[in-house]
C-alpha cells in the first residue's frame, strides 16, 4: 500500500504542477494581449496627438508673422487681417474685388461719400476723411489690424499710421495690378490676387486680338485722354487710363510719348497755344455734369471753340468721345479697370 500511496502522490503532484503551468501560460497570454492592446491604444493615441499637433501647427502657421516689403519699408503682419482701412480709392476698389469689406475708407473724389459702383458693397462703412488728409483719430477708433496707404499721399503720416496698426503702402494710387499684388500678400489672399490678375490678362489678350482683327491696317490707334478744369486743361499721359490703354495696344502721339519717357503722368496746359499737344486720332474726354460748375463748362467751351482745337485730327474726323471720369480715372482699382475695358468693348463694337 505504501507503494500505491507514493504513486498517487506523484500523480497528484504532477497534475498540480501541470495546472499551475497552464494557469501561468494563460496569465502570460492575457498579459501579452493586454500589453498588445495597450500598445495599440498608445500608438493610436500617439497618432491622434501627432495629427492634432499637425493641425495645431497648421493653425499656428496661419497666425504666423510674415514680413511684407512695400514702398515705405517692411511691415510685419500676423495672420489674416480682418479689420482693414483703405486710404486711397484704388485700394478700396481692390478690397471689394477681394470680397473684403473695410471698416474704414476715405471719401471718394466725386459722387461723395462713396462711388456709386461700390456703394452696395460698402454700405455702413465708416468714412475716415479725405484721401489727401485722412483723420487719424477716426482711424484709431476703428481699431484696424491693417492699413493700406500710398506713399504718394501718406508719406508724411506713415509713422503715425504705423503706430495705429501695421501699414503697407503702394508707391502711387493708380497701378491697380500692383495694388492687387500688395493687398493679396497683406490680406493673406495670394491665390485670389493671382486669379484677379489672370482674369484681367485674359481679357486684355482677347481685346487686343479682336480690335486688331477689326481695325486691320488702321491699328494701332493714337489716343489722347483729356480733361478740362476751371483754369486749365489736362492730358493724361500715363496714370490709370493711360497705362491701361497702353497695355491694350493703343499708342500715344509722339509728343506725349516723349513726356511718358520723362515720367510725366498728367500734363497741365494753361495756354491755349499748347492745344496742338493734344493731337491724336481719337480723344477720350472726361465728361462733366451739373455738379461740375459753370466755371468748368465755360472753360470747356473756351478751349473747344479755339481755332487750334478745330484743327486737331480727332476733332476734324469727329472722333471725340465723352467718358465717365470715375471709371476712367478716379476708381483706380481692378473693378474700375474692368469697367473701363467694358466701355472700350462697347465703343469699338467688339463682342465680349
Amino acid at each position: 500500500m505504501p507503494g500505491i500511496t507514493y504513486s498517487f502522490e506523484r500523480k497528484y503532484s504532477f497534475s498540480l504542477l501541470a495546472i499551475i503551468l497552464s494557469l501561468a501560460m494563460i496569465l502570460t497570454g492575457c498579459g501579452s494581449q493586454s500589453s498588445g492592446e495597450a500598445s495599440k491604444e498608445n500608438k493610436e493615441a500617439e497618432q491622434t496627438e501627432q495629427k492634432e499637433g499637425t493641425g495645431g501647427k497648421q493653425a499656428a502657421g496661419l497666425e504666423s508673422s510674415r514680413d511684407i516689403t512695400h514702398a515705405m519699408g517692411t511691415t510685419t503682419i500676423k495672420g489674416t487681417p480682418k479689420r482693414i482701412v483703405t486710404l486711397y480709392q484704388g485700394a478700396t476698389d481692390v478690397a471689394v474685388a477681394f470680397g473684403v469689406k473695410p471698416v474704414g475708407v476715405v471719401e471718394s473724389w466725386v459722387e461723395q461719400p462713396i462711388y456709386k459702383y461700390l456703394r452696395n458693397d460698402l454700405e455702413g462703412v465708416q468714412n475716415v476723411g479725405l484721401e489727401t488728409q485722412p483723420n487719424l483719430e477716426e482711424i484709431s477708433k476703428l481699431k484696424p489690424d491693417l492699413i493700406i496707404a500710398s506713399k504718394l499721399r501718406h508719406e508724411k503720416i506713415y509713422d503715425q499710421l504705423s503706430q495705429i496698426a501695421p501699414t503697407v503702402t503702394h508707391e502711387t494710387v493708380f497701378n491697380f495690378k500692383e495694388t492687387v499684388d500688395l493687398m493679396g500678400t497683406a490680406l493673406n489672399k495670394e491665390d485670389k490676387a493671382n486669379e484677379l490678375v489672370s482674369d484681367w490678362d485674359n481679357r486684355v489678350a482677347d481685346f487686343k486680338e479682336k480690335i486688331s482683327a477689326k481695325m486691320g491696317d488702321k491699328w494701332p490707334i493714337e489716343l489722347s485722354v483729356l480733361n478740362f478744369r476751371e483754369d486749365h486743361s489736362r492730358i493724361y499721359i500715363t496714370g490709370f487710363a493711360g497705362d491701361i490703354l497702353g497695355e491694350l495696344g493703343f499708342v500715344r502721339p509722339e509728343f506725349q510719348q516723349k513726356e511718358a519717357e520723362k515720367g510725366t503722368v498728367v500734363l497741365k496746359l494753361t495756354d491755349k497755344e499748347s492745344i496742338p499737344n493734344m493731337n491724336a486720332d481719337s480723344f477720350f474726354v472726361f465728361n462733366f455734369d451739373d455738379t461740375s460748375g459753370e466755371a468748368v463748362k465755360k472753360s470747356y467751351e473756351e478751349w473747344t471753340s479755339h481755332p487750334l482745337w478745330k484743327n486737331l485730327d480727332a476733332v476734324k474726323n469727329n472722333q471725340v468721345y465723352m467718358v465717365d471720369e470715375v471709371t476712367w480715372n478716379n476708381g483706380g482699382g481692378i473693378i474700375s479697370a474692368n469697367n473701363m475695358l467694358d466701355d472700350l468693348y462697347k465703343h469699338f463694337e467688339l463682342e465680349k
